[in-house]
């Protein structure tokens, strides 16, 4: 694997994927307190902050896009 995430890319990534992990854990805003909206959002927040922790994006892969300098 090699990182195809740059520094702005994976903060930005980082921080939306854990407030959509603890935002469910927390009931605010309340749509999240609905049982399907809650685990849509912590996988969608998981996704995003394992890429961020990898440094590497699947989709960028496919596509030939990188935010990484090199």
């Amino acid at each position: 694997m090699t990182a195809n995430l740059g520094r702005a890319d994976r903060v930005l990534r980082l921080l939306i994927g854990l407030t959509l992990l603890v935002a469910p854990l927390l009931n605010t805003p309340p749509i999240w307190s609905v049982g399907a909206w809650a685990y849509v959002s912590m996988a969608v927040g998981l996704v995003l902050a394992a890429t961020a922790l990898f440094s590497f994006c699947p989709i960028y892969k496919v596509f030939g896009i990188s935010t990484c300098r090199l």
